[in-house]
């Protein structure tokens, strides 16, 4: 099962992704992530949303294999809606969303986490956006939530990656623990969240939205616009048949 999800304590879902062997997630995997996480965040029971990952990292974007067996556009279509539904499943999650993030955490992670209210993460890991070097575009949007305008654009132009310690230094992590205390770690910080009134956590998290200063959908749309013009160009194929051939 690629999402899974449990109640470990009270008023805490956690939504755990599981899809070896790097939690590249294709077209209905990101369906089924949005889901579980909506899901979490209309129970009333629920009063804040971890959102974790098994395996060797945290998320590793989209399945580039998917694409490169579809002739056509409709893997492209599915995976570019799929994540904006997995990425605003995440932002307008009616309550807190806590991002416990390990390993990798690149390309559409990074719409995970840049969409998330709170990240923790572990020593080993490190974001980034690969997608110049996988003939894509997009979630620029998330990572500009993470770092200041400069560095997120170095990032984006060189897929560079940058420390979970490094975005400590920034302000964007919350803790940046050992890998086998991160659970923990998330699990405190959501706890902590959970024991404040439901339905004032509720409209903090709507208030909240609604006073940011960019409209995350709207920019990531108008980004994955691109990739989709790379496509037709031909661009992206090209760049993207390199993938898996580096020396």
């Amino acid at each position: 099962m690629t999402v899974s999800t449990a109640s470990p304590a009270e008023g805490v879902r956690v939504v755990t992704v599981d899809r070896p062997p790097v939690n590249a997630l294709p077209v209905q995997g990101w369906y089924d992530l949005a889901d579980a996480v909506r899901a979490a965040g209309r129970d009333p029971e629920v009063r804040c949303v971890v959102l974790a990952a098994a395996g060797r990292g945290f998320n590793a974007g989209v399945d580039i294999k998917e694409l490169q067996r579809d002739p056509g556009n409709a893997a492209l279509i599915g995976v570019n809606r799929g994540c904006a539904e997995a990425f605003e499943a995440v932002y307008a999650c009616e309550v807190p969303v806590v991002a416990a993030v390990h390993g990798f955490c690149l390309g559409g992670g990074i719409g995970l986490v840049g969409n998330a209210d709170a990240i923790v993460a572990s020593e080993d890991a490190v974001f980034g956006l690969p997608e110049l070097d996988r003939g894509a575009l997009g979630a620029a949007t998330h990572l500009a939530r993470l770092v200041p305008q400069h560095l997120m654009r170095t990032l984006y132009y060189t897929s560079r990656t940058v420390t979970a310690a490094e975005l400590l230094a920034h302000g964007s992590v919350w803790r940046v623990v050992p890998t086998d205390e991160l659970l923990r770690a998330a699990m405190e910080l959501a706890s902590e969240i959970a024991r404040k009134d439901g339905h004032l956590l509720r409209l903090a998290k709507a208030a909240l939205n609604g006073i940011d200063p960019v409209d995350v959908r709207r920019s990531y749309r108008f980004e994955q616009g691109f990739t989709f013009e790379a496509s037709l160009a031909g661009t992206a194929d090209r760049v993207r048949d390199t993938f898996g051939k580096e020396a």
